[in-house]
């Protein structure tokens, strides 16, 4: 099995790498700056044949179609979209930074769709035929009760208007998009109270990804397998 992961040098992403390699399944590890990434490095050295080091730099969309043309020939099972960005710390009601917030729709929203479609042909050509993108329970609308967040939440209720869009479009391909909350995690953006380890959100999302099936495009997904309302 194939399975290509942005955002993989650090935190969830770099879990989904060390997962997967457990598991004997061919990654294509992708992230902004590969030479900076020296754990997931470490990790492709363990397995080279298994684990490949790409550069995709979600702000930057030149990048994400030079991996797809590096990777023409490949079949891709599972596409997920985990880089992401909190944006700016400026983030309130009175004072949300608009650069930063560009920044966050471009990286949580608008590349995760280009990628998509720069790699729809070799997702198209595989057996899972899965796009998965990470979002967050905080692009929630019904489940909002505390405010703020404007930049997070937007960027990543965009994303999610993007995943539903796609399972609409991809469906005669037969190709299923989601989106999934992976919970509260213990990452630089989760912070230390966090509620799960890196490898409890992953093996549980992964419980997830490997029993879909059509009927589940289109879902956003929590951690435990029930859907969290838009």
């Amino acid at each position: 099995m194939n399975l290509l992961i942005t955002g993989a040098s650090r935190g969830i992403g770099l879990e989904i790498v060390r997962y997967s390699m457990e598991r004997g399944w061919r990654v294509f590890a992708c992230c902004r700056h590969p030479q900076q990434a020296e754990s997931l490095l470490r990790l492709a050295t363990l397995a080279p044949e298994r684990i490949s080091v790409h550069i995709a730099d979600m702000t930057e969309i030149a990048t994400l179609q030079a991996l797809a043309y590096e990777l023409r020939n490949e079949a891709i099972d599972f596409l997920i979209n985990n880089a992401g960005t909190y944006g700016s710390d400026k983030n309130s009601f009175a004072e949300a930074d608009v650069a930063g917030w560009h920044e966050a729709f471009q990286v949580n929203c608008i590349a995760p769709l280009k990628l998509a479609a720069a790699l729809c042909e070799q997702v198209a050509g595989s057996e899972k035929k899965t796009i998965a993108c990470l979002s967050s329970k905080m692009a929630s609308m019904a489940d909002n009760g505390s405010g703020g967040g404007y930049i997070y939440r937007s960027s990543k209720a965009a994303l999610n208007a993007v995943v539903k869009s796609m399972s609409v479009d991809l469906k005669p391909r037969g190709i299923k998009t989601v989106a999934l909350h992976p919970g509260w995690v213990k990452t630089d953006m989760g912070g230390p109270n966090a509620q799960i380890s890196t490898r409890e959100s992953v093996s549980r999302m992964f419980d997830i990804l490997l029993g879909l099936g059509m009927a589940d495009s289109g879902r956003f997904i929590d951690i435990d397998g029930s859907d969290i309302p838009w």
